[in-house]
């Protein structure tokens, strides 16, 4: 981090409605500053995808409803 940036805040997830019933099957989400997280629940600590606000409204507009 160089100096003069903020330090990042706690990402606070939450279970996407998007996500299965299947509790093997949970996405999580988390509101960052240039858009929203996403990870997997069954692996907190591994990777995360970042997409930004216009990206993650696609993704959303293009999920079919269940």
């Amino acid at each position: 981090m160089s100096v003069g940036q903020p330090a990042a805040r706690k990402p606070k997830w939450f279970k996407s409605s998007y996500s299965g019933g299947n509790a093997t099957e949970c996405l999580e989400a988390a509101y960052a500053p240039g858009g929203v997280l996403i990870r997997d629940s069954k692996r907190p600590s591994g990777p995360r995808l970042e997409l930004s606000r216009h990206a993650w409204a696609q993704f959303v507009a293009d999920v079919p409803a269940s």
